[in-house]
């Protein structure tokens, strides 16, 4: 009893904290998700579903909601299929040097989202080192255009979440056991079909958490989208943002918010059923 009454003590602070930080302001703004937005009025308490309707029925919004769907699939699945190669490498290696490689994994997580991309911004520039190389290749003539377009925020995204990725792909390959994979090439089963049907499955829990963690990630990117993409790239987060910021539409940002929250819920836990059905299929 004096076990549990200790247990439950050293819980109430915790507790304490995430209602404090985390569900009393969710409840603050879904009560201003319900206002009416009145232009010179800042909001004028309500319980209407306008909002809501809207964000589904404006097709302005329904692109942008699309769209940030479409990159987070999309950023998904470069990372898995660049990552996992390497979270293999480093899972298997035995050089001197993997100490130096982690640690090239680790380095751009101490840079900020902001400054990575301002740092992709001087490379994708009209006189960038893309531009440059290029153009020293032979492959173009004249400069193009690279900055302010979806390839640049794709690739933004994607050098951001691809360390996440690596890193949580890696501890998983690490703990898997080298001789399941050696008994199966030597049963017969090339190296292809070891890693489709012994290799991936067995990876498939690290898979999961990565491909979780990098939707949503992508879902809530905002750094990237804003300087990669240009004021006429939008997605969700900084949709949010320019209904709060610059159209002073509290009602409405509120109401995009939750959209994008329950939106990034749906799709983390589509996510988890397919992988975890892939699993139980490939066993």
């Amino acid at each position: 009893m004096r076990k549990h009454i200790t247990a439950s003590a050293m819980l109430t602070p915790s507790l304490f904290l995430v209602v404090l930080v985390l569900i009393m302001p969710l409840g603050l703004l879904a009560r201003y998700s319900l206002n009416a937005f009145v232009p010179g009025q800042f909001m004028v308490d309500a319980l209407t579903s306008t909002n809501y309707l809207q964000s589904f029925t404006d097709p302005y919004y329904r692109q942008i909601l699309l769209l940030t769907v479409l990159m987070s699939v999309g950023v998904t699945i470069a990372c898995l299929v660049i990552g996992f190669p390497m979270a293999r490498f480093l899972a298997r290696t035995n050089s001197r040097y993997k100490s130096l490689l982690m640690l090239a994994i680790i380095m751009p997580l101490f840079v900020g989202n902001a400054v990575r991309a301002a740092g992709w911004m001087v490379a994708f520039g009209q006189e960038g080192l893309v531009n440059r190389i290029l153009l020293f290749s032979g492959l173009i003539h004249t400069p193009i255009q690279m900055m302010y377009t979806t390839s640049a925020v794709f690739v933004g995204i994607v050098s951001i979440n691809l360390s996440f990725v690596v890193l949580t792909l890696q501890s998983v390959l690490e703990g898997l056991n080298p001789s399941i994979e050696e008994a199966s090439l030597s049963l017969g089963a090339n190296r292809f079909d070891t890693w489709r049907l012994v290799v991936i499955p067995m990876a498939m829990p690290g898979i999961a958490a990565a491909s979780i963690l990098c939707l949503i990630l992508t879902m809530n990117a905002y750094a990237t989208p804003v300087l990669l993409g240009g004021p006429n790239f939008m997605m969700m987060a900084p949709a949010v943002a320019d209904q709060v910021l610059l159209q002073s539409n509290w009602p409405m940002g509120a109401a995009l918010s939750f959209v994008l929250i329950l939106t990034t819920i749906v799709l983390t836990a589509l996510t988890y059923w397919y992988l975890k059905r892939r699993t139980v299929g490939a066993i």
